[in-house]
């Protein structure tokens, strides 16, 4: 199949705030600049032709417009001068209700193709802004465009939206901040959903808040195509536009109606333990771990490594350690496959005895005429919960089966729950877990991409203490799966056969410097972190693993679509 490539382009600009005038003269002059350099499709900053930081309605209400109106017929006679597609960010009032938006505006040759009014908003909207109704994709003679502004991005809701709805390239307009960019949500919005990003981001400052910059172009495999750190201009690059979205093909649509409630509306405390029935854990301290090694084909072997970091483990005052994938029974296929009731799984139910903590190991399952990617929660107590991969990866389908339901389980630490490799990347499985209350999720990996990026520094002079130098570990699958769900990732992964190793304990919370996380960086070894889940003796909760404040802000009315599957084919 070959792809159509688009020569595409994001701007980047410092508006002034409330001089609407003079930002709209440089927006059309950087556009003009891109259109000519070949761009097709050119994306702007969130409210660029204003500035951002309004104190109410009444301060923003001498800027706002309809659309059409000047600001788009400007921007249209560009589109038509040079046969291309420009999405604007500005403040929308609709003329019917007088509502104000935040809005995104699609406009071609023609005029206005559509408009995406912000649908989560961030602090600042609900201050002169009403929320969207939709999230919608737009058929173009270039492609099928999706827009989102800027914290409608942060909730893997919402691109997926765009996914399904058939999006080739999402347009993502935003006033990022409190972060180095590209942010890794940008990163992996578009490589999880299979669609190339263009990022229009300001710079600079406004009412003390500092703007992150970043402006870029992201394939649709994650890969950053261009960039720039600060100051005015005009990234371009070429993006390919495929016909068909693979990532959808591992969706388990039956399995996700959890993301159409809102499980955070009330205070956890009370909601979990409504009518007596499973309420959380009591919050606390506690040590966790993650084990990294390299299985490999003999299971004695593979026992006496386990053995080893789990005494390890029990040294450092560990309650919870959890092993790579396949981590029992080794890489192999068919031919490596044990019984539920196998001795060698016995005798890991003996080394977690002897250690006297819980173990989650991953293990080949072969259950009659089925095989399945599994994994075992067992402690001193016995065996506690067994999971099935429910996502399973592309090369492994025509042989592996794919497990049916989501576990976790109540430990000391937490509430705990299981996911195995591959889930991780799709973002449904993280959520679902999180709206279930867990506190951690265990996750036996073999991951081979996507590939953890390196940044090499921000001249963006950040506030303290957010960083700005070189990390070469800025874009990172777990991390950003622990932060976007408010829970704790203890992701195991395997350090060979291609894998990218970085097991380790991720946090709960994206944007608190120095981050919440100890990574295993080297081939072989047991990293431990003392987690928290908060005062126990406090009406609400106290920590954001419990509160899950991310979490809360999600807009479920929205989200019919990720359930809804093709019966056709049934």
């Amino acid at each position: 199949m070959t792809a159509q490539k688009l020569p595409v382009a994001a701007v980047q600009f410092e508006p002034t705030l409330a001089k609407k005038s003079e930002n709209i003269e440089t927006l059309l002059a950087l556009t003009e600049q891109a259109a000519r350099e070949g761009a097709r499709l050119i994306v702007l900053p969130e409210m660029a032709t204003t500035g951002y930081c309004w104190y109410h309605r009444e301060e923003v209400a001498p800027y706002v417009e309809t659309v059409p109106g000047p600001t788009t017929e400007a921007f249209t006679a560009l589109a038509a001068r040079h046969d291309c597609y420009i999405v604007v960010g500005m403040p929308e009032r609709d003329p019917a209700t007088d509502l104000y938006y935040n809005s995104a505006v699609l406009l071609g040759p023609q005029g206005v193709v559509g408009v995406h009014r912000k649908t989560h908003p961030y602090i600042a909207e609900p201050k002169w802004a009403a929320n969207g109704d939709r999230h919608a994709v737009f058929d173009t003679p270039i492609g099928r465009i999706g827009l989102l502004v800027c914290m409608d991005i942060h909730f893997v809701e919402t691109a997926r939206l765009m996914a399904l709805n058939g999006a080739q390239v999402i347009c993502h307009l935003s006033n990022w901040l409190d972060e180095r960019t590209p942010a890794p949500y940008w990163l992996t919005r578009a490589w999880e959903n299979d669609c190339a990003l263009i990022e229009g981001n300001r710079w600079g400052w406004e009412r003390g808040v500092k703007f992150s910059g970043g402006s870029c172009v992201v394939g649709a495999d994650g890969t950053l195509l261009g960039y720039r750190d600060d100051g005015d201009g005009v990234v371009h690059a070429d993006i390919e536009l495929p016909e068909r979205n693979r990532s959808l093909a591992k969706r388990r649509p039956e399995l996700y109606h959890r993301l159409l409630t809102n499980t955070f509306s009330w205070n956890p405390k009370d909601f979990f333990g409504l009518y007596g029935f499973r309420p959380l854990p009591p919050g606390k301290r506690s040590v966790v771990a993650a084990g990294q090694f390299t299985p490999g084909a003999s299971l004695n072997g593979n026992l006496e490594a386990l053995r080893d970091m789990a005494l390890r483990a029990r040294d450092g005052g560990a309650e919870l350690l959890v092993f790579p994938e396949r981590a029992l029974t080794g890489p192999g296929g068919r031919e490596t496959a044990i019984e539920a009731g196998d001795e060698a799984l016995k005798e890991v139910l003996e080394i977690a005895m002897e250690a006297n903590l819980n173990l989650v190991v991953g293990w080949l399952e072969r259950d009659g005429e089925r095989y399945y990617n599994s994994a075992r929660l067992l402690g001193p107590a016995g065996v506690l919960a067994d999971y099935r991969q429910i996502h399973i990866a592309e090369p492994d389908r025509h042989w592996l089966s794919a497990g049916d339901r989501w576990v976790c389980h109540d430990l000391p630490c937490g509430r705990v729950g299981l996911l195995l490799g591959e889930d991780l990347t799709v973002p449904e499985a993280g959520r679902v877990l999180s709206l279930e209350g867990c506190d951690i999720i265990a996750a036996p990996a073999s991951l081979h991409g996507p590939v953890p990026m390196a940044h090499g520094g921000s001249r963006i002079a950040q506030n303290y203490p957010i960083p700005t130098g070189e990390d070469p570990h800025h874009w990172l699958l777990p991390r950003v799966r622990a932060g976007e769900n408010n829970l704790w990732v203890v992701f195991a992964n395997n350090a060979g056969d291609g894998a990218f190793g970085l097991s380790g304990v991720y946090g709960p919370d994206t944007f608190a410097f120095p981050r919440s996380e100890v990574k295993q960086v080297r081939a072989r070894g047991v990293v431990m972190m003392t987690i928290d889940t908060g005062d126990d003796q406090a009406p609400y909760p106290t920590h954001v693993v419990r509160r899950k404040d991310l979490v809360l802000m999600r807009q479920p009315h929205h989200y019919q679509p990720l359930v809804e599957r093709d019966t056709t084919q049934e």
